[in-house]
């Protein structure tokens, strides 16, 4: 990835801040409890002219034994190898910190290697900015020191103009624009990041047995094995009742937009735990949106005494739950073991492509009038319903017309009817599809 900024530092000094800044929109939660930001969370933004793209990462702790500050430093040593300038920032208001003095012996080793900017954030006033000076202390960067303010944008034009300089690679304006857009639901901890590292090959994001890991939405580019698209991993959804902390509600809040800007939305469960109510309410909000779904049951391999039905008897005690939500095609795989992963990808890609597909009005009418001429809508108060033309309207989801003389008299029995036999016909596998009917 080119022209790309690493914004690094220990905890609290405001990267989340300045992230959103960048990216002109708040994208990565920003609360004053250290640690909120856990992966590497990527953005794309533009200054005079040229385009970047940034890089928010965690709160760096040297030494910590604690699982996430450890996972943290992997995700933050990746930030800066993929980083073409690195941002570190540190705390005015604070002052001059032992950790900040650990992270410098950290950012020694990429010294001359790519251009490093110390940023002295919160400096809003004058006496502030002036006791940035401490700073020179660390011995990084080219000799400057930028003092700004994340918070109301004061000296980020000045940071922004050093930064772009060593950008002569044209970039496009959004590299990833009209790229389908895939996202990855589910409660907490029934592997949704595990699938996410292992499709991409690395660890993009932290995953421990922790529920509640992942924080924000993180998305990246999936190209590989055919396929281009913009893969989504998100926090795991809890009921409302069992969400008590800021930072989780916002984690809930960054999944819920993740979802609704997507077009295919994989819902994970957990094998072992079945399907749970929070399981149907996630695929009911999915299907409430008109999103693609894939139902992934994750962690089968834990499964015991498996036998010739269990497969089925699974899946129909899954579709009863979800019921009348009938569309969703079900995988059953294991991120563990890599059972059935790529299959879990390529039908959700597949029911991408059913959710973009345009049925010729001359092949829709051909088949479906000969439909509707086997099997009449039935008469209501002796009214006797005409159907005599149908159309694909131009919509981002499959929405059929039905033109006839009564369209108030059609029954909601007959409306399934026909879905039922234009996903017969046409494969809308996936797929929520509409039928409205209109007076001829």
């Amino acid at each position: 990835m080119k022209n790309t900024i690493a914004i690094v530092g220990r905890p609290n000094v405001g990267k989340s801040t300045l992230f959103n800044r960048l990216v002109g929109q708040r994208k990565a939660i920003m609360d004053n409890e250290s640690g909120v930001t856990r992966d590497r969370h990527y953005g794309y933004g533009d200054w005079t002219g040229k385009y970047y793209s940034v890089i928010d990462t965690g709160g760096y702790v040297h030494g910590s034994d604690d699982v996430f500050e450890e996972e943290i430093r992997k995700q933050v040593k990746l930030a800066i190898d993929e980083a073409d300038v690195v941002l570190f920032m540190v705390d005015v208001d604070a002052g001059l910190h032992g950790l900040d003095e650990e992270f410098a012996n950290v950012m020694r080793r990429y010294q001359g290697k790519k251009p490093i900017y110390l940023v002295a954030n919160k400096a809003d006033t004058n006496a502030r900015a002036h006791a940035a000076g401490e700073f020179y202390a660390l011995g990084i960067g080219d000799g400057d020191i930028f003092t700004i303010s994340s918070q109301n944008g004061s000296g980020t034009g000045d940071l922004l103009d050093a930064v772009v300089s060593h950008f002569d690679d044209p970039w496009v304006e959004e590299p990833d624009a009209g790229l389908p857009k895939i996202a990855v639901l589910g409660r907490p901890n029934v592997g949704k990041s595990s699938l996410f590292n292992l499709l991409l090959g690395e660890e993009r994001t932290i995953v421990t047995d922790v529920a509640g890991t992942t924080r924000d939405a993180i998305q990246t580019r999936y190209n590989a094995f055919g396929n281009d698209f913009i893969l989504v991993d998100t926090a795991g959804l809890r009921r409302k009742n069992k969400v008590h902390e800021d930072i989780e509600f916002y984690s809930v809040l960054r999944s819920i937009r993740a979802m609704e800007e997507s077009d295919v939305c994989i819902v994970m469960l957990d094998a072992t735990r079945g399907i749970e109510a929070q399981d149907v309410n996630i695929i009911g909000l999915a299907d409430r949106n008109r999103k693609g779904i894939v139902i992934v049951v994750n962690k089968w391999d834990l499964i015991e005494d498996k036998q010739t039905n269990t497969v089925k008897e699974f899946e129909d005690q899954i579709r009863e739950k979800i019921a009348p939500i009938s569309y969703p095609p079900i995988i059953f795989t294991s991120v563990l073991t890599k059972q059935r992963v790529h299959k879990a990808i390529e039908t959700a890609v597949q029911v991408y492509n059913n959710k973009s597909k345009k049925i010729p009005t001359s092949q829709l009418n051909e088949v479906m009038l000969r439909e509707i001429e086997a099997h009449q809508p039935p008469s209501t108060k002796g009214k006797m319903v005409r159907i005599k033309y149908v159309t694909q309207l131009p919509t981002h989801n499959p929405v059929f017309a039905f033109f006839c003389n009564l369209p108030q008299y059609v029954k909601e029995s007959y409306t399934r009817y026909l879905e039922n036999r234009l996903r017969e016909h046409f494969d809308f596998t996936g797929v929520p599809i509409g039928i409205i009917f209109r007076k001829k």
